[in-house]
């Protein structure tokens, strides 16, 4: 089933401390007993999502499509075994493309603030050649002049009016996704453990800093060691 390749495969303890690890905390009908390998299969009570958590030597695999609920394993089983350093491969297609999205929504945001600044400047500089210019007409007693410069004033202030909503608005939405990158990398980040998490998030900002999409994505899945 699709739901099932959203994985997480990590290096970790012997099958033993991790049955022990399970039966200590989850919600078992009975014990689990294992020598070669492991292969539990659970429902979390969350979301409903399955979740299947299997092991050969050396290698722990959990299969389930809610990263938070992965990243809480993670941290947990690294923390009761002791484990410092801990890296992990992680495959989650929709978390990529719902982050691609974001990315993209990032980038309009930046240009529409950046066409928006332009304008204003715009506008700034006209109006203090408007100011200018009414004022000279009244001390000339060119009515006529200084009513036209003032209802062009009045027509520009009402831009810069909405101009300024308009970037209020755009600066919300933007913090707004930059939030769920930031809470994307934090994810990616519980993924691992110690060293390897910290990699991952700093590579994962540098990645963003540079624009670089393929790079961002290929840190969140393989890590940046």
């Amino acid at each position: 089933k699709q739901w099932y390749q959203r994985r997480v495969r990590a290096i970790s303890e012997r099958i033993n401390r991790v049955v022990m690890w399970i039966n200590q905390n989850f919600l078992l009908d009975e014990e689990l007993t294992a020598q070669q390998e492991l292969d539990v299969r659970l429902v979390a009570l969350r979301t409903g999502s399955p979740l299947f958590i299997r092991m050969i030597p050396g290698t722990l695999s959990i299969h389930c499509e809610d990263i938070d609920l992965v990243g809480d394993i993670v941290q947990a089983l690294a923390s009761s075994l002791n484990i410092e350093n801990l890296q992990s491969t992680a495959v989650y297609p929709s978390f990529t493309t719902n982050l691609r999205d974001v990315l993209l929504k990032v980038d309009d945001y930046h240009t529409v603030r950046q066409k928006l600044t332009a304008e204003m400047a715009d506008h700034s500089n006209l109006i203090r050649s408007l100011v200018v210019r009414g004022e000279d007409s009244r001390l000339m007693y060119d009515m006529n002049g200084m009513k036209q410069c003032y209802l062009k004033l009045f027509d520009l202030n009402r831009d810069l009016v909405n101009g300024y909503n308009i970037r209020c608005n755009n600066h919300t939405e933007l913090l707004s996704c930059l939030r769920i990158v930031n809470q994307a990398i934090t994810k990616a980040g519980r993924l691992r453990v110690g060293k390897p998490k910290t990699q991952v998030v700093t590579a994962s900002r540098e990645a963003i800093k540079q624009n670089d999409v393929e790079k961002l994505f290929k840190v969140i899945e393989s890590g940046a060691g």
